[in-house]
């Protein structure tokens, strides 16, 4: 086994152990197997899978809400269970996945990645999220599930073992401890809803334990602010939440648009979203929805690619609307998911680790997977005709940035007409513009229009020419080597076949998308985006990915446990700059809002002990890109660049803003912020 940092050793040397393959104009090269766990990339086949169209989540039923009448019902549980996620021939894999608790009808399915949970415009969706992790899903007086994963109890993290008084800080120790092996904390985020109550937006400090036998006494069984948001829900909806569960409202307000759900415990989100829960959240119409898009030819309603899974759909349906899920994930040849138990495995840091020294045990700065994952499992196969497809394509992976390549794909055509919020102001020619590659950070979604009227019947790939590492930026092969081509530099594969009947669709280049307001004015808030190395210079690593503000040309570190110093009113608009001050990109996500990407413009400064100062703006300020002309909530904030976000802030609540590589959101790179005044009975900021 070869170390994370030997790997990065092994490519920057350019050793015989290189291969070189040039295609689609980009130089390839492939290293020495991807440090994983302990079956190979090479042993597990490719395209053996057919891709997983995940169906609708089935409802509980209707409920009447105070303030959300006639609401789509659900209730959904993360469970463990056993996934065919590999080819078949190869054992199945212990995960964890959302499913449905109680249906009306629909298939009662939980899988890793989840069901799609379908909803509409102004239609609100009341979701009761259950931690069944025992082993017994059904029965509450069977015993809890340990987590699959190592848990590192250092971090600054839910820490139930803490107590009422010791839960979401970081706990000290008189000697390294080992991982936690107790109960899980789990807390659900609607990321990209827009408009919610913070009671309902997964705030990571309101955790819940699973109700289950044996939960040590003294150990706390919710987060710090579980209780508060509680007890707001029940004054606001008249929701009562259940021990081991929460009832959260989303009304559904914002533009139709692809969002998504994931785990967002403290300190946990790496190992509890690597484990398996996620799943799709549609929005579908609305004035700027589907119905909203014209065809320019003619003035038209536009036809776009579908149908998409829907509750009742009969058996074998055709679909032409699919999302897609494209995760990293690295195996054992028992099946077990891989993920590192040491920090050794990213950099050779074999310890002391904390308390000797600053530096986590098992913690991981980043993380890479050997091998891709769509829908839930390894390099599946789809079969599609000759004609325009939609695909909803979301970046699942921890760390790993894609650049997707359908250069492999002769006579393909690719069009974005979306991203997070929902229509882009104009279609984008990928093919044309982009050399048909679709650059995606960690929790960014693409809508796209693949188009294989062209394309001969056949097999073909659909690339990744992102890198193994962390993610700079610039052109694959030049300044970064493009994934390893036999493992992670391939997705899934395309068996093009004829078409069934006329493909009747409205061609994207004729699309005419809902028109976009940009927005204007607002104040300026400076923020910064900072390593925090560790204080043993023999380590050479970092220790926290760490955010904070800037002020007076220099940086200033914030911690979670720091007190609120984002404080927007309700109503304001604000551009939000991001000072990156790393050698790494990282997608920023801030939770309620919807923003617009102003500009990029690079910046220069000084650093002296890990102290930034004398900041500079050099000008030449350069917009958004075609695909980020529209509402975003996620972005990507490029190596010394300052990258400027827009956005207005309504409501009141408590929120977070924060890095997507959640392996950084884990370990401080996540602060919380707070539109309007503090409420009322609101635990108290800054909690160390």
């Amino acid at each position: 086994m070869i170390t994370r940092r030997q790997f990065f050793k092994i490519g920057m040397a350019g050793t015989a152990l290189m291969l070189l393959d040039i295609r689609a104009g980009v130089r390839h090269v492939a290293y020495a197997a991807i440090p994983g766990g302990t079956l190979t990339p090479s042993a597990i086949a490719k395209f053996q899978t057919p891709l997983l169209v995940p169906p609708a989540m089935p409802r509980a039923g209707k409920i009447n809400a105070r303030g959300a009448k006639n609401a789509d019902y659900y209730e959904i549980a993360v469970r463990q269970f056993e996934q065919q996620i590999l080819p078949p021939g190869l054992p199945k894999t212990t995960v964890w996945g959302y499913g449905p608790a109680k249906a009306q009808n629909g298939p009662q399915i939980f899988n890793a990645p989840s069901l799609t949970i379908e909803a509409k415009h102004r239609s609100p969706v009341v979701v009761k999220w259950i931690n069944q992790l025992r082993t017994n899903p059904t029965d509450p007086n069977s015993a809890y599930l340990p987590h699959l994963l190592p848990v590192d109890p250092t971090l600054h993290w839910a820490n139930p073992p803490g107590g009422i008084d010791g839960r979401d800080r970081r706990p000290s120790f008189e000697s390294t401890p080992e991982p936690y092996t107790g109960p899980v904390p789990l807390v659900t985020h609607v990321h990209g809803a827009v408009g919610i109550g913070d009671e309902s937006d997964g705030y990571a400090e309101a955790w819940y334990l699973p109700k289950a036998a044996g939960i040590p006494q003294g150990y706390a069984t919710e987060g710090t602010w579980y209780s508060f948001f509680k007890n707001k829900a029940l004054t606001k909806f008249d929701t009562a939440w259940d021990p081991g569960s929460a009832t959260f409202v989303y009304p559904n307000t914002q533009r139709a648009s692809t969002i998504w759900y994931h785990d967002h415990a403290l300190g946990m989100t790496r190992l509890n979203v690597y484990a398996g829960p996620a799943g799709f959240f549609i929005i579908r119409g609305g004035p700027e929805g589907d119905g909203a898009a014209l065809d320019t030819r003619t003035g038209a309603r536009a036809v776009l690619p579908g149908p998409a899974p829907a509750l009742g759909d009969a058996p074998n349906t055709p679909y032409y609307e699919i999302p897609l899920a494209i995760q990293d994930r690295a195996f054992n040849t028992d099946g077990s998911l891989f993920y590192p138990d040491s920090r050794a495995f990213f950099d050779d840091i074999t310890g002391p680790y904390i308390p000797t020294t600053d530096v986590s045990p098992i913690w991981n700065p980043e993380f890479f997977g050997n091998c891709m994952m769509v829908n839930g499992n390894t390099w599946p196969y789809l079969t599609v005709e000759q004609r325009r497809y939609r695909f909803r394509i979301l970046n699942g992976c921890n760390s790993r940035f894609l650049i997707l390549s359908f250069g492999n794909i002769p006579g393909v055509q690719v069009w974005q007409i979306g991203n997070e919020g929902g229509f882009l102001a104009a279609p984008v020619n990928i093919t044309a513009n982009s050399g048909n590659t679709l650059l995606l950070g960690p929790a960014e979604r693409a809508d796209v229009i693949v188009d294989f009227g062209g394309v001969q019947p056949g097999e073909y790939v659909l690339g990744n020419i992102g890198p193994d590492e962390p993610f700079g930026g610039g052109i694959p092969g030049n300044d970064f080597e493009p994934a390893d081509l036999e493992s992670t530099g391939q997705v899934m594969q395309f068996r093009v076949v004829p078409a069934a009947a006329p493909d009747l669709t409205t061609p994207p280049q004729f699309l005419g998308l809902p028109l976009i307001t940009p927005l204007a004015g607002g104040t300026s808030r400076p923020l910064a985006l900072l390593e925090k190395m560790s204080e043993y210079p023999s380590f050479n690593g970092p220790a926290e990915a760490v955010l904070g503000t800037v002020a007076d040309d220099m940086a200033m570190h914030r911690m979670w446990g720091d007190q609120v110093t984002e404080n927007p009113a309700s109503g304001a608009t604000e551009v939000w700059e991001f000072y990156n001050f790393t050698a790494d990109a990282h997608p920023m996500h801030i939770h309620d809002v919807l923003f617009q990407v102003v500009d990029r413009e690079p910046i220069e400064f000084s650093e002296d002990m890990g102290h930034i100062h004398d900041i500079t703006l050099q000008g030449g300020a350069r917009p958004p890109e075609a695909w980020e002309n529209g509402w975003k909530e996620t972005v990507i904030a490029y190596p010394g660049e300052v990258t400027r976000v827009r956005m207005r802030f309504e409501g009141e609540g408590q929120y977070v803003w924060h890095c997507h590589i959640v392996e950084h959101e884990d370990n401080e790179m996540m602060r919380p912020y707070r539109i309007g005044p503090i409420q009322p009975g609101q635990p108290e900021d800054g909690g160390m």
